[in-house]
């Protein structure tokens, strides 16, 4: 079975998003061995969800048998944070380009085109490390944003007198923040009044300080920067996509991302919309590796399809997954 023709991928709707992501679990299955092997010891009748933490144990590769080679060209390998004790994930992008046209997508068909902003990137600790998937989009942005865009670390003096600038000329702001750098500037800086600047928090203290909810983070921001929209983005090293919450809970995804909630201890069994359980996330655009992903966040799910992160797992690993040894 080939590799299944993507080029419209970008362009489903919602209602066309099962027979996609029906024809890339079969076509995953027969070409990624990892993949086919955990399906084949926890057999459920839709679909199968790879536990997120063989990112850190196995190489999560799906190759097309139609390529010309058989080794696949590893163009890129994203790896996730953590610290000097913990196994990073690492997600091994074949085609660069699929990620872009994704990240790009997703986030032009919430906030329009990229090009109107100008797009600052205030995360220090993605930046001190290599193979940041993060870094590697908000730069993409940067590149196409407006002047004065770029990444700054404890600059925030230069970031406020940036953002003032933008407010006086009207071009809207859009500041990617990792948590502790984001509370770090409103704790430093004097009261701001930003209108026309949307503040992204990607989650994260990094062990900078106490772990806050999203509640108790939005609220401190909301104080320091009165009038900015206080937005939260979803993603991970292991996906090609992202989920954003205009209103700091719920998340929305693209059409060609979705959501199921595991029952956290029955891999086979799936929990109704309002019940909290095990994330699980179909990335169609992560047809090169695995798209079908349980995480270690607890979610609920809603009716029109958004979820919200209620924390994490008190456990990392399902049963049997230690057993799946390739």
């Amino acid at each position: 079975m080939n590799r299944p023709d993507i080029s419209e991928l970008f362009r489903i709707s919602k209602a066309k998003f099962t027979p996609w992501a029906q024809n890339i679990h079969a076509y995953q299955r027969k070409n990624n061995p990892l993949f086919n092997q955990w399906c084949e010891q926890f057999p459920t009748p839709d679909f199968n969800f790879l536990p997120i933490a063989f990112y850190k144990s196995h190489p999560v590769v799906t190759q097309n048998p139609a390529a010309h080679t058989k080794t696949p060209q590893f163009q890129l390998v994203f790896s996730s944070s953590g610290t000097t004790l913990q196994t990073p994930s690492q997600h091994i992008v074949q085609d660069p380009a699929l990620y872009e046209h994704s990240f790009t997508q997703g986030f032009e068909l919430l906030y329009g085109n990229i090009n109107q902003y100008c797009v600052i990137g205030l995360l220090p600790s993605y930046l001190e490390r290599q193979g940041s998937s993060l870094i590697y989009m908000v730069e993409a942005f940067i590149r196409r944003g407006q002047p004065n865009s770029g990444f700054y670390l404890n600059q925030y003096e230069e970031v406020a007198q940036i953002i003032a600038k933008n407010e006086a000329k009207n071009i809207p702001t859009l500041l990617f923040g990792v948590t502790f750098a984001l509370l770090d500037m409103a704790e430093k800086l004097p009261a701001q009044a930003w209108h026309r600047t949307i503040i992204m928090e990607t989650g994260g203290m990094k062990g900078r300080g106490p772990e806050l909810t999203r509640n108790e983070v939005h609220e401190q921001l909301s104080r320091a920067f009165i009038g900015a929209e206080i937005h939260s983005e979803y993603g991970m090293t292991e996906l090609l996509s992202q989920a954003y919450a205009k209103n700091g809970h719920r998340f929305y995804c693209p059409p060609w991302m979705q959501v199921f909630i595991q029952d956290p201890g029955d891999p086979k069994h799936y929990l109704p919309d309002g019940k909290t359980g095990r994330l699980c996330i179909v990335d169609l655009a992560n047809i090169d590796s695995c798209s079908f992903i349980a995480t270690d966040d607890l979610a609920k799910r809603y009716e029109d399809g958004s979820f919200e992160v209620m924390g994490r797992l008190d456990f990392s690993d399902l049963r049997g997954c230690s057993q799946l040894v390739l």
